[in-house]
């Protein structure tokens, strides 16, 4: 069955840990779509490079990136001794949490610490 979002109506988490996106036509009829936990991780996953997939198509530029805003992060120690973790997040409440390795740890800071010019290309790992 296809339907064409028009709105996003409602998102909640059932008791039993569900989650239920709530959509509605250009008619207003209603539809409910019921996730385990595991499903919306996948389609978290998911979603950022569809956004980018679906800005590069429109506008025809394969630089465009999808941005956001952060305007907090927190670093925690896992409760394994060589796992850290990063939350990212913005101003409305969008956070992702990272784990990463005491390697990635020290390339992620010292690649934020480098004075890059504006004409270095971009540092990844």
């Amino acid at each position: 069955m296809k339907q064409d979002g028009h709105a996003f109506t409602e998102c909640e988490v059932t008791a039993d840990g569900t989650v239920t996106l709530g959509f509605a036509d250009s008619n207003g009829n209603k539809a409910t779509v019921r996730l385990t936990v595991n499903q919306v991780g996948a389609l978290a996953m998911t979603l950022p490079e569809m956004i980018a997939k679906a800005l590069r198509t429109r506008y025809g530029d394969q630089t465009l990136r999808y941005a956001y805003p952060l305007t907090s992060w927190t670093v925690e120690q896992s409760t394994d001794p060589k796992t850290g973790m990063m939350t990212l997040g913005t101003e409305d409440g969008f956070r992702v949490c990272f784990s990463m390795g005491r390697d990635t740890q020290t390339q992620l800071g010292q690649a934020l610490a480098s004075e890059r010019p504006p004409s270095t290309p971009t540092l990844a790992n």
